[in-house]
């Protein structure tokens, strides 16, 4: 059941970062595997996560339905056997269950990485424009004009749909060329000194 939850969250993470391509995250490309969605031409649906995200919920649903059954027994009596013995004993007794779940999971993954993993891609031209317009830059410029002058900078810029460094330009508080020098992202990831 753990790892059920765990590769359906997953899923999401994909799904979310699929989003768009245009309004949502995009910062993923997943495979068109189908025809995109009879609605909105042109849309890929994410078809794999879905389906791997139905899988784990069955997965974890056998485990709820027999620990449900198993927690409504009163005194020795247990009307939710036949529940629990149908859960149990998909195939033959209760390793079948498990190897139920497990084979679900597993031929399910193994269907997700060929048709989904192995063609993922980063679409670096979107990160690259969310990394850059991101208000939380403005971190860097605190050790050079003070935590009051970057949160103005900050709230102007996003009153006025605007850059950190229109913003702190029109503010006078960094030329140019000291902004470039402090707001560099590829030195923000990773332990600080």
């Amino acid at each position: 059941m753990i790892f059920s939850s765990i590769l359906g969250a997953c899923t999401k993470y994909f799904q979310h970062n699929h989003s768009g391509p245009r309004c949502g995250l995009g910062e993923l490309i997943l495979p068109e595997n189908e025809p995109g969605s009879s609605i909105m031409p042109g849309k890929v649906n994410p078809t794999q996560c879905e389906a791997l995200t139905m899988v784990c919920a069955q997965v974890m649903g056998n485990h709820v339905g027999v620990t449900i059954g198993g927690a409504n027994g009163h005194f020795e009596l247990n009307v939710f056997k036949p529940m629990i013995a149908a859960g149990l004993l998909r195939v033959c007794f209760l390793l079948s269950y498990f190897n139920t779940s497990l084979r679900l999971l597993g031929d399910a993954s193994v269907s997700f990485e060929k048709n989904c993993v192995r063609g993922i891609q980063a679409n670096h031209k979107r990160i690259s424009q969310l990394l850059h317009e991101s208000l939380m830059l403005v971190t860097s410029l605190n050790p050079k004009i003070g935590y009051d002058n970057a949160a103005a900078v900050a709230k102007k810029a996003h009153k006025e749909g605007t850059t950190l460094k229109e913003a702190a330009l029109d503010l006078g508080v960094l030329t140019e060329q000291e902004f470039h020098e402090l707001v560099v992202p590829e030195k923000m990831i990773g332990p600080s000194d």
